[in-house]
């Protein structure tokens, strides 16, 4: 298994490359942040650095890091900035420095009034890059694949608008698991751990750990535990439903399944990479005060 860490040791004894080029997206919806990345892009101006700003559904702007034009994103808004910054991102390796404007902020790196400081300590090589495992998820039917997915977080597979169960047989690695007869099933990432799984009572995965978490939700006379997997297994979830069921990944609209259809997960090719200025075990020491906090809606954002 991947020896996560000396990998974060291995990167904390090496220099860290400085960034020259930025870009600084925000969510549109977020009153504050337009101002808020306007003030950054100055700031970059004014020490003679490459920068771009605006909002992360900018095509313009998005085909550009999808180009790979930057060496450096920032992200100002919620943990759904950062699910959203990741997709976009990871296929290009951009690295990703998340300013919390949202309330829970579980994958941001900095507070907002903090950014400055921050800031400085990139631009001086004073970091270290998180690297975090995706997952590459597939929806089939029949012999045909139907969509692909980069997944942050997870991907859920389960009943639809009808609150009946569904049928889930589930396997792993080409071996029959078990027949979920539940509201659905969670396939997650580490990071995807502190999300939609730890609400349906799945473990918290340290970030760094390359496993693959199955958690099935309000499951009825079937397997209640969640199981994690190694990094190089595959899961088969076939669906079994007489009524409608759905594939969602990363919370973004639903894709409608039916009966037979098909869902593959296992570990994706590209990796995310957050930048990230606090101590490695920053982790453990910020879980209780999140944990505790009660995020209201539009805390994802």
């Amino acid at each position: 298994m991947h020896d996560a860490g000396s990998a974060i040791i291995s990167m904390m004894d090496t220099p860290s490359t400085i960034p020259d080029s930025f870009v600084v997206v925000y969510h549109p919806s977020m009153l504050e942040a337009a101002p808020l990345a306007e003030e950054i892009a100055a700031y970059l101006r004014e020490l003679g650095q490459k920068e771009a700003h605006g909002s992360l559904y900018d095509p313009e702007l998005r085909e550009q890091i999808e180009d790979g034009e930057f060496k450096l994103l920032i992200a100002l808004g919620g943990d759904g900035t950062m699910l959203r910054s990741g997709h976009l991102c990871a296929p290009s390796g951009v690295p990703i420095l998340g300013v919390n404007l949202g309330r829970f902020g579980f994958l941001t790196a900095v507070q907002h009034e903090n950014w400055k400081q921050t800031l400085e300590r990139v631009l001086s090589g004073d970091y270290w890059i998180e690297a975090r495992m995706m997952l590459r998820a597939e929806h089939r039917r029949n012999e045909g694949v139907l969509g692909v997915w980069d997944v942050v977080n997870e991907c859920f597979v389960g009943r639809g608008e009808f609150v009946r169960p569904v049928q889930l047989i589930t396997e792993v690695d080409g071996h029959y698991l078990t027949t979920y007869i539940a509201d659905g099933l969670i396939i997650a990432t580490p990071t995807g751990s502190t999300a939609y799984a730890l609400a349906a009572g799945g473990p918290i995965l340290p970030p760094e750990l390359r496993n693959i978490l199955i958690v099935p939700v309000a499951p009825h006379l079937s397997v209640e535990r969640a199981i994690v997997l190694h990094e190089g297994s595959w899961v088969r979830v076939v669906v079994k439903t007489d009524h409608e069921a759905s594939l969602t990944i990363d919370g973004q609209p639903s894709t409608k399944l039916q009966d037979e259809d098909q869902v593959y997960a296992r570990v994706g090719e590209h990796t995310l990479q957050f930048i990230r200025v606090q101590d490695p075990d920053y982790f453990y020491r910020n879980l209780t005060s999140r944990m505790n906090q009660n995020p209201t809606t539009g805390a994802l954002r």
